[in-house]
């Protein structure tokens, strides 16, 4: 591993430290959703962030952050951390084991490392310059993604289909009658399972930044592809992304999501 690949993996380590101790336990937790809509976040998404943020600040003092609950320091510096504490609060509310820890590293604006962190099963999901690996314990594991020729083939994924509206959520469904069989509610879990070869396809829409940027370096040094709807690099103001391990289910899935 590089230097800063090595620093993710211990920022990730921090991460677990700070927000393993209140899943299944009582915490406080608070509602970002207006009226309709259910947007939690806890005490330890809040922990975890300004911990992260702490290390960052005194390894790396030039480098900027932008973090889901704290907002954004210097994101216009060469190298800036990306921070989703808790990618997957309702599933960490609810007691499952399928939330993440997400730190990526942009340098020049471009994602150049990924570290998805699970805590409870104690797995750190690798990606960077140096390749893709599973760190668990003292174990590590090399990631590949595996070959899927045909969509009709494909094992997908998204996290709820009901967060999909109008025009996205005719294309999720195009897409899901052309697969074999759709799996849901994984959060930044599932990209973790494209990049180790159990998942083939993942589609979801409404991203921010910080739910997606650790997840492309990551898919992407295992072997497979990361891009929004149109096939081109995600962007910030859109939300829209699609990750494959096999790079031709790319130009099947696409037309199915073209019209949204």
């Amino acid at each position: 591993m590089t230097e800063l690949e090595s620093f993710a993996v211990e920022l990730s380590h921090e991460a677990a430290r700070v927000a393993l101790p209140f899943f299944r336990g009582v915490f406080t937790q608070d509602d970002k959703g207006g009226p309709g809509a259910f947007d939690p976040v806890t005490e330890a998404d809040r922990a975890a962030e300004a911990a992260i943020r702490r290390l960052i600040g005194a390894r790396y003092p030039d480098h900027g952050v932008i973090g889901e609950e704290y907002g954004e320091d210097r994101p216009d510096a060469e190298h800036v951390w990306v921070l989703d504490p808790i990618d997957g609060t309702r599933a960490f509310i609810a007691g499952l084991p399928l939330w993440t820890t997400l730190i990526a590293l942009r340098r020049d604006g471009a994602a150049t490392i990924g570290a998805v962190g699970q805590p409870y099963l104690g797995e750190i999901f690798l990606g960077g310059l140096s390749g893709a690996r599973l760190l668990k314990g003292q174990d590590e594991t090399l990631l590949k993604t595996r070959a899927c020729e045909r969509l009709d083939q494909a094992l997908i994924a998204t996290t709820d289909p009901e967060i999909f509206t109008g025009a996205d959520r005719a294309a999720w469904d195009r897409l899901r009658a052309a697969s074999r069989l759709a799996r849901l509610g994984c959060d930044g879990y599932a990209y973790a399972m494209v990049a180790a070869g159990s998942i083939d396809l993942v589609a979801e829409s409404e991203l921010r930044v910080w739910d997606w940027s650790a997840l492309k370096p990551l898919v992407e040094a295992a072997g497979g592809r990361f891009t929004d709807w149109r096939g081109h690099s995600p962007h910030e103001s859109d939300g829209r992304v699609l990750a494959v391990g096999d790079a031709r289910l790319t130009d099947q899935a696409l037309p199915l999501l073209a019209a949204a």
